[in-house]
């Protein structure tokens, strides 16, 4: 008898156990008998992590080392730009890399960068700053943790990235920074990307070597056009 009665309980534990409030919503955790490995020790890409110093769970790659089977290409490689001669032009990239140089169709030079500070100063002035420090005129309307800051254009961040990564940038838009690529010509965003360039060296610059003196007291100096006090009547 004893034995029946236990048999009988089991029986009825199981089918409870196996039918019993079939459907019905829990809002307390399941008792998993077997996990299933529906939980390991692992690190989901894009979280946070306590046992990195930087807090993050993604690792870049050790430095001065790339994968088997992969080569990094740059823009100032000719064996890289010849095969693919427009590719890296239109995107800043090869590619799944991004490139670093400017590419054989955009000649840098003085008119390039007086087309790129035009540029800079009707787009990106607005937000970034006529300096790029991210203190444009919309920068008071970003207090109160309503809105991220702007992007500070010439700190060791931004100064670290490669062309082809800030001319993309431009191009596809970051963050709530739509893309330009409608607005901005290419030819016009390897202008930006080449005066942003000028910004970031200025921003390092030593005020004290006698080069940046003589250079700011040229700047200071009137030009020929402008010397001799207007036009003659």
């Amino acid at each position: 008898m004893r034995w029946f009665l236990l048999v009988l309980v089991s029986l009825a534990v199981l089918t409870v156990g196996l039918f019993g409030w079939k459907g019905q919503k829990s809002a307390n955790r399941p008792v998993e008998v077997f996990q299933d490995m529906d939980h390991q020790w692992k690190v989901k890409p894009q979280t946070a992590s306590d046992f990195f110093a930087d807090g993050q769970s993604g690792r870049r790659p050790v430095a001065n080392t790339i994968a088997m089977g992969q080569r990094v290409p740059s823009a100032l490689s000719p064996a890289d730009g010849s095969d693919l001669p427009t590719s890296y032009y239109r995107s800043g990239r090869f590619g799944d890399f991004f490139g670093d140089g400017f590419p054989k169709q955009v000649k840098v030079d003085r008119t390039l960068l007086d087309r790129g500070k035009e540029r800079f100063g009707i787009y990106c002035a607005v937000c970034h700053g006529l300096s790029g420090n991210g203190q444009g005129v919309v920068a008071p309307y970003w207090t109160g943790g309503v809105m991220p800051i702007t992007a500070n254009l010439v700190d060791d961040r931004v100064l670290a990235l490669p062309d082809g990564q800030i001319f993309w940038t431009i191009t596809n838009g970051k963050g709530l920074m739509g893309p330009y690529n409608g607005n901005v010509s290419v030819d016009d965003r390897w202008a930006i990307v080449a005066y942003l360039r000028v910004l970031q060296t200025s921003a390092k610059a030593d005020p004290n070597d006698p080069a940046v003196k003589k250079l700011l007291e040229e700047a200071k100096s009137p030009s020929p056009k402008s010397a001799g006090g207007g036009q003659k009547s």
